[in-house]
């Protein structure tokens, strides 16, 4: 992995993304001290901007944007919108546009993640994916004319969305491949409790069902089902956007993600790589982690800013306890640590009630926690996976109890 040298006023940091980790790691560099030259590339038009409230306020008309609150002005950082990464060639230094070449002394790789398409439907009038604030725009008159419309996919971003648009007034049917909601996500025995939701919502969702085409109007299922829709929204998943590194000498996982190192140093020398593009080695863990959620976006620029103005033998290294939440159908969904590796599920509470967690045990070890409605619970066991903290089951699995009294 790449070795940098501390800040030099004649040093330039370019960072290719201006979504949450592209900002942060901007406005990190400066709170660090770093006192050279700082550009700032967006591919979209837009100032940038927060991506949560699209599929909530901005989505049903009840805000007009979620721009960061960044004086990019004030902290010298040059933002450059409109300008989409192209290429990269690491033994000149230079990053390749739409627009032309840009110099750097050092890259931060932010780029995100793009959705992924659903076969037959690309350019499809009415096909909708829920990425960016031009998504949501495109959608917000489809909820304000309380239409009918299909999601393709009962993961997170699906029931958000179903969830916006049963608010709208919008006749809703919900359409997943898996016999479950969130099949990607969770166990089945947690997950399969989810699926009332959607019912009680007033949101039809459809199991076991593949798409097996897309017609104007219309998701024809593959048992010949025709499901009426003014509006289909597609939510089957998010790969790296990393297409564009293709011949850089980069080193891409499987997964297609930047391959970094626990200090999101790149394979190549002064790159970096942070957000829904990068996977990293996780100690805690013992495997190399893809995480595409808003609290890596926000945590790993700090990581990435202090490697870049302290020198990766001073700079931290970068193995977070994933974090991340969801509002849908009138619950507050929140999920901390990774329990891929779990031999042990205890529940607190019935998964039949308002309020409900699960916790994931490894050995006696607390590794992850899904809160319902109890984010008491959330904290608590946050800060009990951060210090790997043995747990008495009987304890844990008595809701009335706080977690953190558990802990052995």
């Amino acid at each position: 992995m790449s070795e940098q040298t501390n800040t030099s006023s004649d040093r330039r940091v370019v960072i290719v993304g201006a979504g949450m980790a592209g900002v942060q790691t901007a406005v990190a560099l400066r709170e660090q001290g770093w006192d050279g030259e700082i550009r700032l590339l967006g591919a979209e038009p837009h100032r940038p901007y927060d991506r949560p409230p699209l599929s909530k306020a901005v989505l049903l008309g009840k805000a007009e944007g979620s721009a960061f609150e960044v004086d990019f002005d004030s902290l010298a950082i040059a933002l450059e919108l409109d300008r989409e990464a192209t290429g990269l060639r690491a033994a000149e230094r230079t990053l390749d546009t739409d627009t032309g070449p840009v110099p750097y002394d050092v890259l931060v790789i932010a780029t995100g993640a793009d959705p992924v398409a659903l076969p037959g439907s690309e350019g499809m009038p009415g096909v909708h994916v829920l990425r960016t604030m031009d998504d949501a725009e495109r959608l917000r008159p489809v909820l304000a004319g309380q239409r009918d419309v299909v999601a393709v996919g009962a993961g997170w971003i699906g029931a958000e969305f179903a969830t916006a648009a049963r608010e709208a007034g919008c006749k809703v049917t919900v359409v997943e491949a898996a016999d479950r909601p969130l099949a990607g996500a969770l166990p089945a025995e947690v997950a399969v409790h989810m699926a009332d939701w959607y019912e009680h919502s007033g949101a039809h969702l459809v199991t076991g069902a593949h798409v097996a085409a897309v017609e104007p109007g219309a998701v024809v299922l593959d048992d010949g089902t025709r499901i009426p829709a003014d509006a289909i929204v597609v939510g089957i998943g998010a790969r790296p956007a990393t297409g564009w590194l293709a011949g850089s000498g980069i080193e891409l996982a499987p997964d297609r993600s930047v391959v970094t190192d626990d200090r999101l140093r790149t394979s190549l020398p002064d790159v970096y790589a942070v957000g829904d593009c990068a996977s990293f080695p996780s100690a805690r863990y013992g495997e190399r982690l893809l995480v595409h959620h808003w609290d890596n976006a926000l945590q790993g620029p700090r990581t990435v800013a202090e490697n870049i103005v302290h020198g990766p033998a001073e700079g931290p290294v970068y193995d977070p306890v994933p974090y991340f939440w969801s509002e849908q159908f009138g619950r507050f969904v929140q999920y901390a640590g990774h329990h891929a590796a779990a031999d042990e599920l205890v529940w607190r509470g019935s998964p039949d009630s308002a309020a409900w967690t699960v916790c994931w045990l490894r050995a006696g070890v607390l590794v992850a926690l899904l809160a319902v409605g109890r984010p008491r619970d959330l904290a608590q066991g946050r800060k009990l996976i951060e210090r790997g903290a043995r747990i008495d089951r009987e304890l844990a699995a008595d809701a009335a109890v706080p977690l953190k009294a558990a802990a052995l």
